[in-house]
């Protein structure tokens, strides 16, 4: 069966990168890494080709690992304060900095579920993990968040 040769990867690519690319920066802080993560994921899927079987999937997993592997081997901080461009609302740069805060796991699960729209189990295969962990790292996040963002409800 060959699957993956018949793969639109410019549809793919127009369907996922973008979306891909926010979540990154989200995730790492850092423009440079998100870039390169999606764009090395992208090559590996068509390099695969009929590996691949779900290709959506596949790259935002791939993306994912390269880009905690380069965070591991360069050690980068989250968006550091002159690196949010000007103009970018206050909330972004308030969210940018509480998410800083939250554990790597924490972090991805939190981007992948509400920013990306993936459903727990679709935000635990991207990351290798199992729905019960993920919900547990969504739990903590949504406690360390609202400690650190405030409640809307507040006055």
């Amino acid at each position: 069966m060959s699957h993956g040769a018949s793969i639109d990867w410019e549809a793919v690519y127009r369907a996922e990168a973008a979306k891909l690319w926010r979540a990154l920066v989200l995730q790492t802080g850092n423009r440079e890494i998100a870039g390169d993560a999606v764009a090395e994921a992208f090559a590996q899927a068509i390099a695969r080709g009929e590996a691949v079987r779900k290709p959506g999937a596949w790259v935002w997993r791939a993306a994912f690992m390269i880009a905690r592997g380069e965070q591991g081997r360069t050690r980068t901080v989250l968006l550091a304060e002159h690196e949010v461009p000007v103009g970018e609302p206050e909330q972004m740069i308030d969210l940018v900095r509480a998410l800083s805060g939250l554990s790597p796991l924490q972090r991805a699960s939190t981007v992948l579920h509400y920013f990306a729209g993936y459903s727990v189990a679709e935000t635990a295969a991207i990351l290798g993990s199992t729905r019960s962990a993920v919900g547990v790292h969504l739990f903590r996040a949504r406690g360390k968040l609202r400690d650190e963002l405030g409640d809307d409800d507040d006055p």
